[in-house]
C-alpha cells in the first residue's frame, strides 16, 4: 500500500494541466494520484476523464459533491486530508502549472522522512532555464540544499506530512478565503513543526498559469485589483 498521495487541483488551464499530468505520471516511486476538478469547462473535464487510465490517476469532479462556485481549494484540501489520514500517507500537492522531474515526488518523500519534525516540505521552483523564480525568489544560490524556512511555503509542489495532517483539521480553515498556503504554513509552525524548502529537487513553474485571470496583475492591473478588492477574488 502506498504511503504517499499526490493531488493536483485543476481549473481549466488545459495546456499546463496536461504537462503536469504527464510529468507526474512519469514520476518514480509508489503513490496514488488524484485530480480534483474544480468545475472546469467541458474540454478540460473530458480530457481528465479520457486520460485517467493511461496516466494512472483518479478524477474527482467537485461538481458531483458540492455546488459552491470556484475556487474550492478548501474543499479539495479537506477531501485530500481525509484520504491521506485514512491511508496514513503523506500528501503532496502539485499545482497544475508545475512540471515535476522523475525523482521529485520520491525525493520529497524520502527527504521528509530524514528531517527533524517536518510539517511542510516544498520543492524550490524554477523557470525553463533552471533559474529560481516566483514564489521562491528569496532563495539564493548560496543557500544550502535543504533550508528550514520561517516564511510561508507555496503549494506549487509541497509535501504535507501525515504527522502534521493528523494535528490540524482542515475543516477549521477560514471558509472566507480562496488560498491556504500561508495559513497552513503558519499553522504548521505554530504546532511545533518545521517547514523546509528543498533546492536539490527543483520543479519548473509557470507562475499563475493554473489561474490565468491572475496574469492581469501584470497585463491589466486595474482589472486585477478591481476583481481582488471589489469582487473579493484571490483572498489569502
Amino acid at each position: 500500500m502506498s504511503d504517499l498521495i499526490a493531488i493536483t487541483p485543476v481549473k481549466n488551464s488545459l495546456a499546463t494541466t496536461i504537462e503536469t499530468l504527464q510529468s507526474v505520471s512519469q514520476a518514480k516511486g509508489i503513490f496514488d494520484y488524484i485530480i480534483f476538478d474544480d468545475f472546469s469547462n467541458q474540454e478540460t473535464a473530458s480530457y481528465l476523464d479520457q486520460h485517467a487510465k493511461s496516466l494512472n490517476y483518479q478524477v474527482i469532479h467537485l461538481k458531483d459533491h458540492i455546488d459552491s462556485p470556484s475556487p474550492n481549494y478548501r474543499t479539495t484540501l479537506i477531501m485530500a486530508q481525509e484520504k491521506a489520514l485514512e491511508k496514513k500517507a503523506d500528501l503532496v500537492i502539485v499545482e497544475s502549472d508545475v512540471i515535476v522531474k522523475p525523482e521529485t515526488l520520491k525525493g520529497l518523500h524520502e527527504t521528509a522522512n530524514s528531517l527533524e519534525s517536518p510539517g511542510l516540505v516544498g520543492s524550490v521552483t524554477t523557470d525553463e532555464q533552471g533559474t529560481i523564480n516566483f514564489p521562491y525568489l528569496h532563495i539564493k544560490e548560496h543557500h544550502p540544499e535543504v533550508i528550514s524556512s520561517n516564511r510561508s511555503l507555496s503549494f506549487c509542489c509541497t509535501l504535507l506530512t501525515n504527522e502534521f495532517l493528523a494535528t490540524f483539521d482542515f475543516n477549521q480553515l477560514n471558509i472566507g478565503k480562496d488560498w491556504y498556503d500561508v495559513a497552513i504554513s503558519k499553522k504548521s509552525k505554530s504546532l511545533g513543526f518545521n517547514n523546509y524548502v528543498i533546492k536539490k529537487l527543483p520543479v519548473q513553474h509557470h507562475p499563475h498559469s493554473s489561474r490565468p485571470w491572475k496574469q492581469e496583475k501584470y497585463s491589466n492591473p486595474i482589472a486585477y485589483y478591481f476583481k481582488k478588492f471589489f469582487l473579493g477574488r484571490d483572498k489569502i
